[in-house]
């Protein structure tokens, strides 16, 4: 029996529609400024109704701020992260929950316990550890005189300085952020509820145990990893922090560190319609993976297959 409500039902949708305006309306906002005149954004109020000057505002955004190679940095970003993070959880979910070995349960508190620390508190030593890779080992070369030894092999002095600089480079941008104690907590609870049965059964027919990950865990797994390709694709591709730090070179900038070349400066004339339509060109790509991905996303978060 479904009891009716409609006080209550009408209450939910006054709510819900509150919810869509005050989320919509920067959107609806950004598009309308963008369709306008530089005359027209600069009145006070801005007029709410959409101009004609649309695809000269695109067309001004992509020229202007070089977003075509900077939607191409940030979109190899973002798909490195999320497919580093999901190959990276699943793994180590899977050591957690199918291997027994000692420190099993210390490892995986260890793991969780960097939820508390997010890239802004890391940031200086993740920046420092980018800038040379190899920087910590330097000591230990040093201490252990094989820069003398290498000198004496080689009849002349010989100084080695290990130095590996991630700056600059896609691998910089994506590998200090592949880590993911989030995805690995998700990867877990939902092997822990992979029934054991299959995993015996696996091992009575001879497979190893990246083959019972391969040919089991992964295919069950897929509408959870749906759902976090959703998830992590849009958190790369609104990283700010993290590229503004490490790029230096304007050709490795991403789209979302891009977007500064097209806000009007103190001395400039506002041309607020050419940064808004710039704006809706960095959101779409994120928003066609949403909306690709939204039966995929939903079925993810609601339902597990067995």
């Amino acid at each position: 029996m479904v009891e009716k409500t409609p006080i209550l039902d009408t209450l939910t949708y006054v709510f819900l529609m509150i919810g869509i305006v005050i989320v919509g309306f920067p959107i609806i906002y950004a598009l309308i400024a963008s369709t306008l005149s530089i005359h027209d954004v600069s009145r006070v109020p801005m007029p709410m109704i959409p101009g004609d000057q649309f695809w000269l505002n695109m067309q001004t955004a992509w020229d202007k701020g070089d977003l075509g190679n900077h939607l191409l940095n940030s979109f190899i970003m973002a798909s490195g992260i999320t497919i580093g993070k999901i190959a990276v959880s699943m793994l180590g979910a899977f050591s957690i929950v199918y291997f027994d070995y000692r420190f099993r349960t210390v490892a995986f508190v260890t793991v969780f316990c960097t939820l508390m620390l997010p890239v802004e508190v890391r940031i200086l030593p993740t920046y420092e550890m980018a800038a040379n890779l190899f920087g910590p080992l330097q000591p230990v070369w040093n201490a252990l005189h094989l820069n003398g030894l290498l000198s004496w092999i080689a009849g002349h002095d010989i100084e080695v300085n290990l130095n590996l600089s991630l700056l600059d480079s896609y691998t910089g941008l994506i590998m200090p952020l592949v880590a993911s104690a989030t995805c690995t907590f998700l990867f877990r609870q939902f092997f822990l509820t992979v029934p054991e049965e299959l995993c015996e059964a696996a091992k009575m027919d001879g497979a190893s145990a990246m083959t019972f990950f391969r040919k089991i865990l992964l295919p069950l797994s897929k509408t959870n990893i749906a759902a976090l390709v959703v998830i992590e694709f849009v958190y790369g591709w609104n990283q700010y922090l993290w590229p503004l730090l490490i790029t230096t070179n304007p050709k490795m900038m991403t789209a979302v560190i891009g977007l500064q070349n097209l806000i009007p400066q103190a001395d400039d004339l506002p041309f607020w319609n050419v940064a808004m339509a710039g704006s809706l060109i960095v959101m779409m790509p994120p928003i066609l993976v949403v909306l690709f991905m939204q039966r995929w996303f939903v079925k993810g978060l609601v339902e597990r297959e067995k």
